[in-house]
């Protein structure tokens, strides 16, 4: 939904600096080094295995105000691959991420350890663990990490008498600590920003973390979410190690990058740093998810196609939308509501005249009998009005962040609004009977959080005005219309460093909470800006698995650390143009390294209007991220796909293929909540040696081996693609095949085109498609087995899992599910695939058959006589017409040449290969089966 910081480019915020300076003083000039850093007095081991220290400031100065004159150090390596490096003040608590929010270890209590003597310093200066080593100097004091195996420094502290960054800094509001980075180092991460040159982190753009309602289309600047965590790719020798770095703060941040080396300079909090050994990309995610939480498992609709709209006015608009796209032939599961719905833009009600209850239920029968979904959206912002229910009841419970011991006031669509505060457990409490309540009204299936940063159409203090009506009604509704005046009394709203807020260093209050409000305990906002999205997330995630005991689907534009365990996202108002089409990828692929796979960005863009051309190609785009959804502007016209015929075209052929894939997206889904797997990923998760792809973000892999290379440019009718070493086969055309030494190749790519590629060594279970998921989920499977192009010997495997995907977890062992892993083996002459089927017996309930094989990559035909199917010869007569038993019924065999495009760079020689496709097959997924073939090799 718009907001007015959406509104805002950078000029124009660049305007309200200027107004706001005279009240907060400008913007500071930054010095290249703060202080002269700490000397560590004492050092020592601890029962846990650990290392505790004490750090003395060396030389106090009043830059950023005063330092922390005492400071204690703890390290632990808590896992085999993980590493943890504490630093915090030695005599007085401070403000942490809340341990509840993100479980984990708590460090010995300070005073605990404060009258411990301070000559025990230990002999030895590192610490080592199975994976990774943390060493250390005294004086002043740095720490460094490194990796075992081959002694590569990850993570050094030490200025080493460089200019490029100072040494470590500790005061209440300012902490600076920086690394080096050798100069090859590939790093990814730290957002949410929208980076304009591509996933790779780039030296000297700028990394600010800060959860923030403005606009996705503006480049290098907090957006709504924050992570402060990267991956950093190296190619040592050819070999490729990767690793990855958290540092655990809420507090606001800028992170340098400089190519050489990386500074943090952060507003609060602490130093908790958790270093993460890799040493594939895989292996980082999968080490940094198991310790912020899995990914949260989707339901099997949620990955069909969603369409929204802010301004579908009435329900009949609604109705005529979902009857457009079955009338127009292109798959649709689920229908949004932005707050079109609400009576008065409120929480939890429904517009009587619009949305009467009645229709909406009766709508909601028939869509729900077809097996599709309804989600609305939810702001945070509670309506003050006192014959407003849900407002009563949150005074009643006393629920809101509060301001001078009042309820703070801020304004969002309703008008005036208060906020829930999520660290509270009776708010909790509070937000899950509200939810119930609702869902009794409307039996909605998911719950879009949105304005979750927390956005505020104002800022400072507000009072509702009096004698006049706020919103008018007529107009923008983002115009404050509150009373306000900005708070500069205090330094949590005037902070002695300025992070480059919104990208021009705005007060950090600017359009949202006030910094100086308060939280449950006494928690200040200036600590928990960043964590509200995320802890309304898990109030709601709570909230909805408590109604039905069904899996949650929410979907929430703010996000933190850990926030993938509750909810999806999305990027946010992107703007309709083949620049934020290409920005989208970055985005998307950043979010999977986050921990947050189920991910996407509003189809043709939320705002002004696509052209017909761009939405082609953006749905071509679009149908392969993991969320997909379209959705758009009140202000802008309609986008529906089948508003343009040549989109619906394009619809067609991409959701097409896209509901084929959804049991593959579905074991996607699986790994991901199991092992932190991005369901989308950048090239170089499959291919980390092949550094060609470390920048790369133009193209994206589904799992590790289905490349989609999609046209991002206006006008253009092919695409120019990297293709890692190995042979790709056209998903669309499996005789169309690209045996690359990695190279680029030019592609055909004219407007309902785009190309998807599957990778050798595969086995890719796929549908047979169709207009809704719950329809596509029952027909028969085909499976795709891919070997290198002309190979003698080569072996293949795949996965597939499946299960009620109402219940609220993933899991095996619990009756209703089943795994398959998937082999097959190309050997002198001879084609072996198989199954090994795990809990079986869902599977064999639902009664879900394998009815055809492809096979590509084949250097012969298949002899019919050798064909078995779970040992049993297969009869020359059964085969092309007559029926067999077996797990055959009337197979049909038959077998294509496959073309080989050339490369465009310099024309690799053209290998012969067939694809052997055997369908009219009757094997039971639920059951494992083997079937072996022979070849007769081609001339």
């Amino acid at each position: 939904m718009f907001s007015p910081a959406s509104l805002l480019s950078l000029s124009s915020l660049y305007v309200l600096l200027v107004l706001l300076s005279c009240f907060y003083g400008g913007v500071s000039s930054v010095p290249t080094k703060v202080g002269k850093g700490y000397r560590l007095i004492s050092a020592e081991e601890t029962s846990d295995g650990g290392f505790l220290g004490h750090l003395q400031v060396k030389q106090k100065n009043s830059i950023y105000g005063p330092d922390i004159p005492l400071l204690q150090l703890y390290v632990k390596h808590e896992t085999g691959d993980r590493l943890r490096v504490h630093i915090t003040d030695a005599e007085k608590q401070r403000w942490e991420v809340p341990y509840n929010l993100i479980p984990r270890e708590q460090p010995p209590a300070s005073t605990q350890t404060i009258g411990r003597s301070r000559k025990n310093l230990l002999t030895v200066s590192e610490l080592a663990g199975s994976e990774l080593i943390f060493s250390f100097r005294s004086d002043p004091f740095s720490f460094a990490v490194k990796r075992k195996s081959n002694g590569q420094t990850l993570f050094n502290s030490s200025s080493g008498g460089s200019d490029s960054f100072g040494e470590m800094v500790f005061k209440d509001q300012y902490l600076e600590i920086s690394t080096q980075l050798p100069k090859d180092a590939s790093l990814y991460g730290l957002g949410e920003n929208t980076q304009p040159h591509g996933i790779k982190l780039y030296p000297n753009d700028p990394y600010t973390l800060y959860t923030t309602d403005v606009s996705a289309i503006n480049l290098n600047t907090d957006l709504y979410g924050s992570h402060p965590v990267y991956m950093d790719l190296r190619n040592v020798g050819g070999e490729p190690f990767a690793h990855a770095v958290l540092l655990l703060n809420s507090n606001g941040m800028d992170v340098f990058y400089k190519g050489k080396s990386l500074t943090y300079k952060i507003i609060g909090g602490v130093f908790d740093f958790y270093f993460f050994s890799g040493p594939t990309p895989l292996d980082v995610v999968d080490q940094y998810t198991s310790f912020i939480g899995r990914p949260a498992p989707m339901p099997y609709w949620s990955l069909g196609f969603h369409q929204c709209r802010w301004g579908y006015h009435n329900l009949s608009v609604v109705e005529d939308v979902v009857e457009n796209y079955r009338q127009a032939q292109i798959p649709l599961d689920v229908i949004w509501n932005d707050d079109d719905h609400m009576d008065g833009h409120k929480d939890f009600t429904l517009n009587p005249v619009n949305y009467p209850r009645s229709k909406l239920l009766a709508f909601l029968d028939k869509i729900h009998n077809r097996g599709m979904k309804y989600i609305v959206i939810i702001d945070p912002g509670i309506g003050v009005n006192s014959s407003y229910g849900v407002y009563q009841r949150g005074i009643a419970n006393d629920v809101f962040i509060k301001y001078d011991g009042e309820p703070y006031l801020a304004q969002v669509w309703p008008g005036a609004v208060n906020f829930p505060d999520f660290l509270n457990p009776k708010t909790v409490a509070w937000w899950g009977d509200e939810i119930k309540r609702f869902h009794e009204l409307v039996p909605v299936d998911g719950l879009w959080i949105d304005m979750n940063e927390a956005s505020n159409f104002c800022s400072g203090k507000c009072t509702i005005p009096k004698g006049k009506q706020c919103p008018s009604g007529t107009g923008p509704g983002w115009i404050c219309c509150l009373d306000c005046k900005n708070i500069t009394k205090t330094r949590w709203d005037d902070p002695p460093y300025k992070i480059n807020a919104s990208g021009l260093q705005v007060p950090v209050g600017f359009k949202t909470i006030a910094t100086s409000a308060v939280h449950y305990n006494g928690v200040l906002e200036y600590d928990a800006h960043s964590l509200y999205g995320f802890s309304q997330a898990i109030a709601t995630h709570k909230a909805l698995q408590g109604l039905e005991g069904k899996r949650p689907f929410i979907l929430s534009r703010s996000t933190y650390v850990g926030s993938g365990k509750y909810a999806a996202h999305w990027t946010g108002d992107n703007k309709g143009t083949w620049e934020d089409l290409k920005y989208s990828i970055t985005t998307v692929l950043n979010f999977g390294i986050f921990g947050v796979p189920m991910v996407g960005a509003d189809i043709c863009g939320f705002y002004p209007a696509p052209t017909e051309e761009l939405c082609n190609r953006w749905i071509e785009v679009g149908a392969f991220y993991p969320f997909s959804r379209d959705h758009a502007n009140y202000y802008s016209p309609r986008q529906e796909l089948y508003q343009w015929k040549t989109v619906t075209k394009s619809a067609q052929n991409a959701l097409g293929m896209r509901y084929k894939l959804l049991p593959y997206l579905y074991t996607l889904n699986y790994l991901a909540h199991t092992s932190g797997a991005p369901i989308a990923r950048p090239l170089f998760f499959s291919f980390p040696a092949y550094k060609e792809c470390y920048g790369l973000s133009t193209q994206f892999l589904l799992g590790s081996s289905l490349m989609v290379s999609p046209v991002l440019e206006q006008g253009k009718t092919s695409v120019k693609a990297l293709f890692p070493p190995g042979s790709w086969y056209s998903l669309f055309d499996m005789t169309q095949t690209i045996v690359s030494k990695g190279q680029y190749f030019m592609l055909d790519a004219p407007l309902h085109v785009v190309n998807v590629h599957l990778y050798q060594n595969t086995i890719l279970p796929m549908q047979q498609g169709g207009m809704i998921s719950k329809e596509a989920r029952m027909t028969p499977f085909t499976l795709i087995v891919t070997f290198p192009a002309g190979a003698s010997e080569a072996q293949a495997k795949g996965n597939l899992y499946l299960d009620n995907d109402e219940l609220p977890e993933m899991k095996l062992g619990n009756g209703y599910s089943t795994y398959v892993d998937l082999y097959a083996t190309l050997k002198q002459g001879s084609v072996k695939i198989w199954s090994e089927v795990q809990e079986g017996k869902f599977a064999l309930e639902k009664g879900w058959k394998i009815e055809k094989i492809t096979v590509l990559g084949l250097s012969g035909s298949v002899d019919t006589s050798g064909l078995e199917i779970n040992g049993s010869p297969v009869a020359n007569g059964a085969i092309n017409g007559s029926p067999v038993a077996n797990g055959a019924s009337n197979i049909e065999l038959s077998s294509m040449k496959q073309m080989h495009l050339q490369d465009v760079e310099d024309g690799v020689g053209k290998k012969k290969s067939l694809m052997v496709e055997l369908s009219g097959l009757n094997l039971y997924v639920g059951k494992n089966f083997d079937m072996s073939m022979k070849m007769v090799v081609q001339g």
